[in-house]
């Protein structure tokens, strides 16, 4: 197993760290939540082995099943994280931004996973040799911590959805999406296609034009060509199922530990 190089540094006055105030060795800012949560110590110990990476869009960064090399922790974008099934049908469970990191799984040390990852929306971010984050995480107890954390509420969303598709109409799961993915792109203009909404809702194309189209004429977004616009971002929480609130409320909870 590859080993870690700690640079120890004195623990200075435990002030937060602001997105771009650490950069990695190639000194590309780190915005991520979890690299910038650690302390200065663990940080230094993981920072050589920060390789930074652009994502763009539907890039697939695992498969299922296939062993697991790396991690990654993103700066900017999103990844969804997509269950596929043996006749090759396909629904989102799960998305990560910048508040975590995947495959969750190595929280744990698991080195497969039964679901892929690909890149929703572009963006940039870190890999991590898989070893090397297995080491730090033996070695660094706020790093492990926050990675436990992140993995035991991510479970929750992961779980919330799936009663979500089961149970809510796609209107409601249409809503829900685009909140979660504002949320992590930080704008309300989103590059998505009905194709590939279709893939992530577990549906059809004409099925997810239908739901948009209803919340256009309600002036809750704007639907063009390749992307989707947030016109009234309270309207559009109305218009979501109670699935919203749930997750985002496990997600405040991890920032308010993490600060």
């Amino acid at each position: 197993m590859r080993e870690l190089k700690r640079n120890v540094v004195p623990e200075l006055e435990a002030l937060p760290v602001r997105a771009g105030e650490r950069t990695n060795f190639e000194g590309k800012a780190v915005s991520n939540h979890i690299l910038l949560s650690i302390p200065d110590e663990e940080f230094n110990a993981i920072r050589d082995h920060l390789q930074h990476i652009e994502l763009p869009h539907h890039k697939v960064l695992y498969q299922s099943r296939e062993r697991l090399d790396s991690a990654y922790f993103l700066n900017r974008g999103m990844i969804s994280l997509v269950f596929r099934t043996q006749e090759d049908d396909t629904v989102e469970i799960g998305v990560i931004g910048n508040e975590g990191f995947a495959p969750v799984g190595m929280a744990a040390g698991l080195r497969r996973t039964p679901h892929g990852a690909v890149m929703q929306v572009n963006g940039d971010g870190f890999r991590v040799d898989a070893d090397i984050l297995e080491t730090a995480l033996k070695t660094s107890p706020r790093l492990r911590e926050l990675t436990h954390r992140y993995a035991a509420v991510h479970s929750l969303q992961v779980g919330q959805t799936a009663g979500c598709n089961r149970l809510h109409d796609l209107e409601q799961r249409l809503s829900r999406w685009l909140l979660l993915t504002q949320d992590r792109v930080g704008s309300g203009l989103l590059r998505i296609t009905h194709d590939f909404l279709a893939t992530m809702l577990g549906t059809d194309r004409p099925s997810v034009s239908l739901a948009a189209g209803s919340l256009q004429r309600k002036k809750i977004i704007e639907y063009t060509h390749g992307s989707v616009r947030v016109l009234n971002r309270k309207k559009l929480e109305s218009s979501a199922c109670e699935c919203y609130g749930i997750i985002q409320e496990f997600n405040a909870e991890l920032v308010k530990t993490s600060g």
